[in-house]
């Protein structure tokens, strides 16, 4: 009988270890830790994932390409009906939600938020049905594994990992342009799955404040009206509202970046190099957290935590007019016409909002003995500041019927294909009649950012004109879905465009020259020749003493306004064509 009485304790025991073990295994690095202030390892966030995956049916684990450091990145997709091809969600009605994680490894949060969501959502069978949740486990890889400590004005966790991905890029500064293996791996989830809403994690810098979290939301006069009108008088007070209820208050992200906080607040503007502008450009409803870095932890990580269930919350509520406002603005973008380039803070038009912040105050420094900043958390305050959230557009264009790209600029088209723009080629060799710019003045940066030399201020000749394509060149109609990614990446006005990032270079440099000696003679005879020339030569010379005084200045006047000299020359490639032309295509 005491064998059996034994027996019976031993199962009992073992029993209760093993429950007590299959609930600890559930918990999340940062759980475990006894201060809550360490965030996981890329190896621990794919081990819990792994597991929790093969605990449950409702969740899947799938990889997309490769990262700069050779890792694939890996896509939690959270389905309540294990549903996971995302063709057939969408043919059955669902919506999507996608979270990234990480892309800034040093602002963990999300990582570690959205590994406790996951586990919860599914312990709870709280998965909404009528929405797919997608979830970037960690986004810069590389970052992550490079290790240590590098955000010194950061309080925590005790270790994390680099801003800089393998490559050294800041990757929520290469969507539009992709050079990073990372960026077309999420370019690719983005269009294999075509979320409604988008959620970046990040965290901030800048001043000191109450807050634990502010908020970038797409902004409201460069997102398209029809989301917008949502999402500023319906979604994002109701986040404010439930935060605030939760114990984490937020406030529009920028307080201090530009000055002290009580100058007050400008609302961010992210272009498509960001990940929230990339998303912008497809009508994705786009949001990134920015915890306050000053805050513990702990507290950053679960207002992350919080937010994303809020967010959760409120689109099951309005999934379907979520889904149908986003139908109405692809239709509504098709159709559109004229297309934002550039965007500026329009300084005229101000707000108000409450600010809850410290007093700044100033005191000898103990380094230098000058003047320097703190904070006082002693003397906290809520005040009245001023709120910059209008923007007004400082350059725009209008599309043209259709996009020609001569086959040349691979990148162009291998992004293109990858964002799923719909393009057709020409069936044979075919001199098109049509709008081709030629770049008639632009700045550019006198140090690299993100390893290009950025152009802007681009100021352009358009001119009617005959120019050969050939067969397998690329025609881009504008009347589609993705009008905003194609014009505002092919228009080289734009602030983010292909052309500001390097991508048609070539065309800026000649290809051809002269011999001096040997144009002299045929310089001669062409203004012997040609009266309209020699005008145009001496009413230059007239107006410029450095062109009369300088032979080789005016043989070169005279070469650049003959037949001799290259139509190429900084002609940008992409023709636009404005008037309704048949074309054979494949």
């Amino acid at each position: 009988m005491w064998k059996a009485l034994f027996m019976k304790k031993l199962l009992l025991a073992l029993f209760s270890c093993a429950s007590f073990l299959t609930a600890h295994a559930q918990l999340t690095p940062f759980e475990l830790s006894k201060d809550k202030n360490y965030t996981a390892t890329y190896a621990e966030v794919i081990t819990y994932y792994k597991k929790l995956a093969a605990a449950n049916p409702q969740m899947k684990l799938i990889n997309y390409g490769t990262t700069d450091i050779g890792k694939p990145l890996t896509l939690v997709v959270l389905s309540r009906d294990k549903v996971f091809d995302p063709l057939l969600v969408k043919k059955q009605g669902k919506q999507v939600l996608l979270i990234n994680n990480g892309i800034h490894p040093g602002e963990p949060e999300g990582i570690d938020a959205s590994m406790m969501w996951a586990r919860d959502l599914l312990k709870k069978n709280a998965l909404p049905k009528d929405i797919v949740i997608c979830m970037i486990a960690l986004y810069n890889i590389d970052g992550s594994m490079n290790r240590g400590l590098s955000r010194v004005s950061q309080n925590g966790p005790r270790a994390y990992g680099f801003r800089g991905n393998y490559r050294n890029l800041d990757l929520n500064r290469d969507f539009i342009k992709a050079d990073s293996r990372n960026a077309l791996a999420f370019e690719r989830i983005v269009n294999t799955w075509n979320p409604e809403i988008f959620l970046d994690n990040h965290t901030s810098d800048g001043a000191d404040y109450q807050y634990v979290m502010t908020l970038i939301e797409t902004q409201k006069d460069k997102q398209n009206p029809i989301l917008s009108k949502y999402t500023s008088e319906t979604l994002t007070p109701e986040l404010y509202k439930r935060m605030k209820k939760g114990g984490f208050e937020m406030i529009p992200y920028g307080a201090g970046e530009r000055g002290l906080p009580d100058s007050g607040i400008v609302s961010f503007l992210e272009t498509p190099r960001f990940a929230t502008g990339y998303t912008a450009q497809r009508n994705i409803i786009s949001y990134i957290t920015e915890t306050h870095m000053l805050k513990s932890f702990d507290k950053r990580v679960y207002a992350t935590y919080d937010f994303e269930q809020h967010l959760l919350d409120i689109f099951v509520r309005d999934a379907k007019l979520i889904g149908e406002l986003k139908r109405k603005a692809d239709e509504q973008v098709a159709k559109q016409k004229v297309f934002a380039l550039n965007w500026d803070v329009d300084r005229d038009k101000v707000d108000t909002i409450t600010f809850k912040g410290y007093a700044a105050l100033y005191k000898p420094s103990d380094v230098s003995g000058l003047k320097r900043l703190y904070y006082d958390r002693n003397q906290p305050y809520a005040k009245i500041v001023k709120y910059y959230n209008t923007y007004k557009v400082t350059d725009s264009a209008t599309k043209p019927i259709a996009y020609v790209i001569p086959q040349a600029w691979g990148k162009v088209i291998d992004l293109f294909k990858l964002n799923s723009v719909m393009m057709h080629r020409l069936a044979h060799d075919t001199t098109l009649n049509l709008q081709m710019y030629y770049l008639g003045d632009f700045k550019t940066a006198q140090r690299p950012f993100e390893g290009h030399y950025l152009h802007s201020g681009v100021k352009l000749e358009p001119t009617e004109m005959k120019v050969k394509f050939y067969e397998g060149d690329y025609v881009v109609y504008t009347n589609q879905w993705l009008n905003r990614y194609i014009v505002e990446t092919l228009e080289p006005q734009g602030v983010d465009s292909f052309f500001a990032w390097n991508f048609f270079d070539s065309v800026l440099g000649e290809k051809e020259y002269f011999s001096n000696y040997v144009f002299e003679d045929k310089a001669a005879e062409m203004l012997k020749n040609d009266p309209e020339l020699k005008k145009k030569l001496d009413d230059a010379k007239a107006k410029d003493p450095k062109l009369a005084g300088s032979a080789g200045a005016q043989l070169n006047f005279i070469y650049r306004n003959s037949i001799y000299f290259e139509k190429t020359y900084l002609r940008y490639p992409v023709g636009r064509i404005v008037t309704d032309a048949k074309l054979d295509l494949k």
